[in-house]
């Protein structure tokens, strides 16, 4: 047997078959268990963000409700300019890091509230709206924003849940508005809001 095969030959090709049958049913299996867990999760969250910073209300609504002018301080946001919506509603198209949407001005009451919502075209993969609630305090203002929304498909509501974070975009926008007024103010998750 002097460096010869034995009688049933070399298995090297049957080890690398057994690993190849491995890495197929990980890529696959995978992504199916994701959205497997995705299909239990509720499609519709809601999350919620929170900080103070040392200004008056007036004056962060201002910045708040220039939709127009937050490309310049918000990184995450490329660009977002005003568009004819139905029925004259002040509609605003966004382009982001993530892609473009829509938002429309559902509803505000200067300085305290406003309410923007996607445009969700029937069929699209998400939706839902951001409240934006600017309360005084005694060391300026406390800014909230609330994410009210839904997603459509099993494996990105995974993703969203698990990988992403609901909260990430809304803490992303506090932070840059704090950085919008010279401060540098980390966060804090809130449960629900109004």
């Amino acid at each position: 047997m002097n460096g010869e095969k034995g009688i049933l030959g070399d298995d090297t090709g049957g080890n690398q078959m057994k690993w190849v049958v491995i890495v197929v049913a990980v890529l696959v299996g995978l992504p199916a268990l994701m959205a497997l867990v995705g299909m239990l999760l509720p499609r519709d969250h809601v999350a919620g963000a929170s900080i103070v910073v040392r200004q008056p209300p007036e004056t962060v609504w201002a910045v708040v409700r220039d939709i127009g002018a937050m490309p310049q301080w918000w990184p995450e946001l490329r660009a977002s300019e005003r568009a004819t919506g139905p029925e004259g509603w002040e509609h605003w198209k966004q382009e982001s890091r993530g892609g473009a949407m829509t938002i429309g001005i559902e509803s505000e009451e200067p300085p305290q509230r406003l309410v923007t919502r996607i445009e969700s075209p029937p069929g699209a993969p998400f939706g839902g709206s951001w409240t934006y609630e600017i309360a005084t305090v005694p060391d300026g203002s406390r800014v909230t924003v609330t994410e009210r929304g839904w997603i459509a498909n099993p494996l990105f509501r995974f993703l969203s849940r698990f990988v992403f974070g609901y909260y990430r975009t809304q803490e992303s926008y506090l932070r840059a508005l704090s950085g919008k007024f010279g401060e540098t103010v980390e966060p804090v998750r809130v449960a629900g809001g109004s």
